[in-house]
Parts: C-alpha cells; sequence; structure tokens
C-alpha cells in the first residue's frame, strides 16, 4: 500500500464516485495513528466485505431487508456499536481504532456501513442530518434512514422530529435539506472534520492544521477549508503557508462574491505583512 499522504493526494484526483470510501477513511487513519496495524483492519474491512455478500445473497430488492441484513452482520456479529462514553475520544474519528474496538462516531461507523452496503452492491449513502450522521438505504420514496450509532434503528420522520428538536432546541422543524445526501468526499470529511475540532478545542492548533491540510490533499476543492487553514497558519506565524491557502481559497470562490472580495483584503494584508 502506498505512502498514506501520497494515497490521499491520489484521492484527491479520483471523481467522487470512484473513491473507496473506507480505503479512503484507513489512509487518514494511517496518518492519525501511525502506530495502528493498518493491515489488521484491512484485513477486518475484507471480512467484513465477504461476510457481507454472503449474507445479500438471500436478501431480497428491498431497503428494508437490506437494513436488516446489515444489522446482522455488523451489530450481530461483528458488534460494532455506538461509543456514547468515549465520544470526545480522538480515537472514535480513527478507523483503525474504530476497527479494532468495535466502536466509534455515528460517522466512523457509518463509513463500515456504507462500505459493507456498496460491496453488495446496494444504494446507500451518507445523510447530511445536523449534528448526527445518518444512513440512507435506497432511494426516493422507499429510502429507509438508518441510525448506525444505535445499531442501524430504522427512523421515521417522528423520530428524526424529536432527533433534530434534541439537538437544536423545540422550535426546529425537518427541513428539506435535514437528509440531504452526501457525497463520499463530504462523509470523509464529516470524519476527519471530528478530528480538526477536538484538536482545535484542545489548543492543539498544530495538530488541527496538519489534519486540515491532509483533508486537502483528498478534497482539494474546499474553498472554506483552504480559508480557514490559512487562518491557522496565520494564527502560528507562518505567514507564507496563510498566503498559500487563502490564494488557494481565492482561486475556488466566485469572483464576483462578497466571499472573494474579503480574501482580496485579506491576502493584501498578508502581502504587506510579508513585506
Amino acid at each position: 500500500m502506498p505512502e498514506p499522504r501520497a494515497a490521499l493526494e491520489a484521492i484527491g484526483r479520483l471523481p467522487d464516485g470512484e473513491i473507496d470510501i473506507a480505503e479512503a477513511a484507513l489512509q487518514f487513519a494511517r496518518v492519525d495513528a501511525p502506530a495502528g496495524d493498518w493491515r489488521a483492519a484491512s484485513q477486518l474491512l475484507g471480512r467484513i466485505a465477504r461476510d457481507a455478500v454472503a449474507r445479500a445473497a438471500d436478501v431480497p430488492d428491498d431497503a428494508t431487508a437490506q437494513a436488516l441484513a446489515l444489522a446482522a452482520v455488523l451489530g450481530e456479529s461483528y458488534g460494532f456499536h455506538g461509543d456514547a462514553e468515549g465520544y470526545d475520544d480522538p480515537a472514535s474519528a480513527n478507523l483503525i481504532r474504530v476497527l479494532e474496538r468495535r466502536r466509534g462516531l455515528p460517522v466512523a461507523l457509518g463509513i463500515v456501513w456504507l462500505h459493507a452496503a456498496r460491496v453488495c452492491g446496494w444504494s446507500a449513502h451518507g445523510l447530511d442530518f445536523p449534528a448526527h450522521f445518518l444512513l440512507g438505504l435506497g432511494a426516493g420514496r422507499s429510502q429507509v434512514v438508518l441510525d448506525v450509532f444505535a445499531g442501524g434503528v430504522p427512523l421515521a420522520a417522528p423520530e428524526l422530529r424529536r432527533m433534530l428538536k434534541r439537538i437544536e432546541g423545540e422550535a426546529a422543524e425537518l427541513r428539506p435539506d435535514s437528509l440531504a445526501p452526501m457525497s463520499t468526499r463530504a462523509v470523509l470529511m464529516r470524519l476527519q472534520n471530528n478530528l480538526r475540532l477536538r484538536r482545535l478545542r484542545a489548543g492543539d492548533l498544530a495538530g488541527a492544521i496538519a489534519c486540515a491540510e491532509d483533508m486537502l490533499r483528498a478534497a482539494p476543492d474546499q474553498p472554506l477549508l483552504w480559508r480557514d487553514t490559512g487562518l491557522m497558519h496565520q494564527k502560528t506565524g507562518a505567514l507564507a503557508a496563510a498566503l498559500r491557502c487563502l490564494g488557494q481559497a481565492l482561486e475556488r470562490t466566485p469572483q464576483a462574491s462578497p466571499a472573494a472580495g474579503r480574501l482580496r483584503r485579506a491576502i493584501e494584508e498578508l502581502r504587506m505583512r510579508i513585506n
């Protein structure tokens, strides 16, 4: 397997539909936990894939039946479940550690579920639900929404509404974008953003910058992430690195937008400081 950062850069050149989500998450995990046994993690992903495909042979073309099959493989056979006690532990967002411990954050578990569903040829995608990653199986009216943190419990509109109110307050209501399908890259960015924010909260600015730079290797077309990375570099006094990142953000921002104007002003101020 290639060096992980080189692998992330290769992933950054792939169309979204060609990204192997578990493989990409494993590369991020190798960077974040270089002492972790990534070979054992890769072998476990292979076993999960084989068991899921074997189980899928008897499953009808129905999202509910597929959800039950995935829950049987991942929950009952392998024992994956949410880690409420270790929610803020960085290990809960690292795929190597999640596979070792069989527990993790919703998005980390979701990647294992997406891996299993996709090797079976089933339609599966992340859902951009606020503050709690959910999984969608099927499409359109036949879509089933699952909470993988709770073992794959299906959620209908009343349960989703109650969950949203717990997160955003009693005035919150489901919106069309509450269950927006996520691209593979977006799921990976949500996974790694957990790590980046935990490092920022711990005061580890250098670690947060390193995490953001790795995110940009796999998802280089992210103007907001380029901007945020530039601002973090600026806080450390690395002005040349800040200028590079803000320049990348500007290239990817609509030039007539207010955001582009703000970026130009920030770049000009940095150039004056450097000169």
